[in-house]
């Protein structure tokens, strides 16, 4: 099974350290941030990886190359200009295949068992359900559409739903994207809410750690808390 990680977006919410450096690339306790998530990837037997890129592109590729520094082996989707989130995994599906593949953002930090989505993927088929999301409880701070779980099936959040975060970690088949053109942007949520109409999105909430690291303040956090696994590690 493949993985694609996300690197494609600008990061304008961290500049200026994004000015010069990809989001993906900034360092968090000595490793690029995308780093965690090869690491994640290949401890749990994924070791077949696309990364999309379009800001600062040739930096990522120059830092992480064929990916063996990091016990996997990585294919690059370079875009021009960033596709959004749906267009740019449209684009890429030459390189993912046939089969569902796990697609993680490229500017979260978690220790989530990604084996545990890549069992999730397994049971995506082209004629039942399309997707499956990892949600995780509202954080602190603004975070995307609230969601909610109904049964095992992930829905726009009611009055009186639990509300969760969609945590921009998924498995998807490659017929989630039929529709999603490949040389224009294209956002996810559209996608999502159609498909979430037709019941082909299952999820389920991870309480554990994550992070979304889209501000320099929760770039600091994550430093810390790889500093404080140091510690309780020594």
């Amino acid at each position: 099974m493949k993985a694609m990680i996300l690197a494609a977006g600008r990061g304008e919410r961290m500049r200026p350290l994004t000015d010069v450096t990809p989001k993906p690339l900034l360092d968090v306790g000595g490793t690029p941030l995308i780093g965690w998530h090869l690491r994640r990837l290949a401890a749990a037997g994924l070791t077949e990886i696309v990364i999309n890129h379009a800001w600062l592109g040739a930096q990522i590729e120059a830092e992480l190359q064929d990916g063996a520094a990091y016990g996997v082996r990585i294919q690059y989707s370079a875009e021009t200009a960033a596709l959004e989130t749906a267009a740019g995994i449209a684009r890429a599906l030459p390189l993912l295949g046939d089969a569902s593949f796990l697609v993680v953002n490229g500017d979260v930090f978690t220790d989530f068992d990604f084996a545990r989505l890549a069992t999730a993927a397994n049971s995506l088929r082209a004629d039942g359900a399309l997707a499956h999301l990892i949600v995780v409880p509202k954080a602190g701070y603004p975070t995307g559409r609230d969601l909610t779980l109904r049964d095992g099936r992930v829905q726009p959040c009611g009055e009186n739903d639990t509300p969760y975060t969609f945590c921009g970690l998924a498995a998807y088949h490659p017929a989630f994207f039929a529709d999603v053109p490949s040389d224009a942007p294209m956002p996810l949520l559209p996608c999502l809410l159609k498909a979430m109409a037709a019941g082909q999105v299952t999820g389920e909430c991870y309480a554990g750690e994550w992070l979304d690291v889209g501000t320099v303040e929760r770039l600091e956090f994550a430093r810390r808390l790889v500093a404080a696994r140091s510690t309780l590690a020594d």
